[in-house]
């Protein structure tokens, strides 16, 4: 497989209908409402072969009969899309295409991440993180305020203890601390942030934004991956946007990443050439004002996959084979 440039790109899309991680319901009409946006054509007109694996199903999942936590809520229902999702992602990996996970609420990356660590780690690659999210979702059942799942699926990502059972038989795959970017952040809770600090997480929040600018920080992002031949996977939760221009999500929060700030983290990500998959995740359309916030997020994986305003060099690191 070639890295993001090259006429033989692949991409896989896999729509994940769940809103029982969040306190607002609705992202479960989030995959319809980035298709019914274009993310497949428009990602079709950069040259890119996209197949659309539809929705993801729970249909066959058997029931899971361990021990619930406490101070988690819907955890029955949420256990059987990530123990759904996890092999899923696992195999469209393998396939060679970079997935693209279509939420949903933040939950699901439980699962997308786990499928996706298992297979780099197979191969012995590091696969690294990128949060994009004005909350860094690194709560427990411990530490969480609200008991809400979606944020909880840093932490768990990262091998935290509290939801030890929650992929039944499914090999847990988790990643380091150290290979996690909370970046855009601007809302935390108390335990969350010690938790946060005691395992030295990198965090770009929306002050080092405003001092630095997002391209010193993303570099940062990007040389950390490519030092140690890793592979980068985007969780991309579209409430580190200002509310202003995405209005459609359930946890807004004032003072978020305004829209050239987003669309240049995505084009120094494709410039990297190091992204191999990606969550779009807390969409929820019933909020949105006539689709305004799905297009902006397909005008921002548009960005992510290639496309600019003026035609540029590619950098020579993004054209070179990936090296498995």
């Amino acid at each position: 497989m070639t890295n993001m440039t090259g006429s033989s790109r692949r991409i896989a899309l896999l729509g994940i209908p769940i809103d029982m991680g969040a306190s607002q319901r609705g992202t479960l009409m989030g995959p319809a409402a980035l298709r019914t946006a274009g993310i497949k054509p428009v990602l079709e007109n950069l040259g890119i072969d996209v197949l659309d694996h539809g929705d993801i199903s729970i249909a066959q999942v058997v029931p899971a009969t361990d021990p619930i936590p406490a101070k988690a809520n819907n955890y029955r229902d949420i256990q059987a899309w990530i123990r759904a999702l996890s092999p899923r992602a696992y195999d469209l990996t393998t396939s060679g295409a970079i997935p693209i996970f279509l939420g949903g609420d933040h939950s699901l990356s439980m699962g997308s991440i786990n499928g996706v660590a298992r297979y780099w780690h197979e191969r012995e690659r590091e696969l690294f993180v990128l949060w994009l999210d004005a909350h860094a979702d690194y709560n427990t059942p411990l530490t969480t305020m609200t008991a809400n799942m979606h944020g909880m699926s840093a932490a768990f990502a990262c091998g935290e203890p509290g939801l030890d059972g929650l992929l039944g038989d499914e090999p847990r795959a988790s990643i380091s601390p150290a290979h996690l970017d909370l970046f855009g952040i601007h809302s935390i809770d108390p335990l969350e942030k010690k938790l946060v600090q005691d395992r030295r997480i990198a965090v770009a929040d929306m002050r080092a934004i405003d001092e630095f600018g997002v391209s010193v920080l993303i570099h940062r992002v990007i040389e950390r991956v490519r030092a140690r031949n890793g592979v980068l996977h985007v969780s991309f939760d579209l409430d580190v946007l200002d509310p202003g221009i995405a209005p459609g999500v359930g946890t807004t929060v004032p003072g978020g990443a305004t829209y050239r700030e987003a669309h240049l983290v995505m084009e120094l990500l494709y410039d990297s050439g190091l992204v191999r998959s990606v969550d779009i995740v807390e969409l929820n359309p019933f909020l949105d004002e006539r689709g305004r916030t799905a297009r902006v997020a397909v005008e921002l994986i548009a960005s992510l996959f290639g496309q600019q305003i003026t035609d540029r060099p590619t950098p020579s690191n993004a054209l070179e084979p990936d090296r498995i």
